[in-house]
C-alpha cells in the first residue's frame, strides 16, 4: 500500500524536514500518525497522496514509484486515495451533496443519485442533502468532508488531524466512521496529537501507532 526506504523531504535548498523514514503500511491496516505540532505530519500526508514528493529514498504508493509518477500517474494515484484535512474547504454556492459529488463531476463519472443518498446516511446526513455548506456545524463538515473523500471508493483514506476541532462525542463518532471503514478494507491513516483518542479507536480495532520526531519516523510504544 505504503512503502518508505530512506525516504525523507526537504525544500530545495534547506535541510531535509524528514529523513530516514521506513515505513510498510498494509493493505487493510489502520495507523495513527502522532508527534508535536510542526513535526512534519502533514508534510507526511502529503507525500502519502503525492502533493509533495520524495527528495530522499524510496516510497512507492499502491504499487507505483512516487518519484517516478508522470501527471497522469499522479491523478490515478488520487483517485484511488480519499483525503479528509482539518479545515475542509467546500464550494459554498454548492448544496452538501453537490459538494460531496466533486470527485465523481471532475472525473467525469456519472453521479449515481442512489449511491449519493445512501452516502450520506451513512454519515448521518441525508436530511442535509441540499444544505448550503454555511450552515453546517463542525462536526456535520468533518462527515461531509469524509462522504467527499470516499465517494470513488478509494483503498487509502487519509484523515489530517480530522478531530481537531471537534468536542469527544462528535470525535468518536467520526473514528465511528473511519473504523467501519477500515473493518470493510480500506487502509486508514489517521494524523492527531489526541492521545485518548488514540486510545479509544485502539479498544476497537487493531491499530499500530507511528510517531514523528527530530524529523524521523518511529514506533510508537504500546503503552499507547
Amino acid at each position: 500500500m505504503i512503502e518508505m526506504q530512506d525516504t525523507g523531504f526537504g525544500y530545495q535548498g534547506g535541510a531535509p524536514l524528514l529523513s530516514g523514514m521506513t515505513l510498510s503500511l498494509q493493505p487493510g491496516s489502520f495507523h495513527f500518525l502522532t508527534g508535536p505540532s510542526g513535526a512534519g505530519k502533514t508534510t507526511f500526508m502529503r507525500l502519502c497522496y503525492a502533493d509533495l514528493l520524495p527528495t530522499e529514498g524510496q516510497m512507492s504508493a499502491l504499487g507505483k514509484d512516487m518519484r517516478g509518477l508522470s501527471r497522469d500517474g499522479i491523478a490515478a494515484l488520487r483517485r484511488k486515495v480519499g483525503v479528509v484535512h482539518q479545515d475542509p474547504q467546500f464550494l459554498d454556492h454548492l448544496p452538501v451533496a453537490e459538494n460531496v459529488a466533486l470527485p465523481m463531476t471532475i472525473s467525469g463519472e456519472p453521479v449515481n443519485m442512489a449511491a449519493m443518498r445512501d452516502l450520506l446516511g451513512w454519515v448521518g446526513l441525508a436530511q442535509q442533502a441540499r444544505a448550503m455548506p454555511a450552515s453546517l456545524s463542525g462536526g456535520e463538515r468533518q462527515r461531509v468532508a469524509l462522504a467527499r473523500a470516499v465517494i470513488l471508493s478509494p483503498d487509502l483514506v487519509l484523515a489530517d488531524e480530522p478531530t481537531g476541532n471537534l468536542d469527544w462525542d462528535m470525535s468518536m463518532r467520526l473514528m465511528q466512521l473511519l473504523i467501519e471503514l477500515n473493518k470493510s478494507g480500506k487502509t486508514v491513516l489517521v494524523a492527531t496529537h489526541d492521545l485518548n483518542l488514540i486510545r479509544a479507536t485502539k479498544a476497537q480495532v487493531a491499530a499500530r501507532v507511528l510517531r514523528i520526531a527530530n524529523g524521523g519516523l518511529h514506533l510508537a510504544g504500546a503503552d499507547l
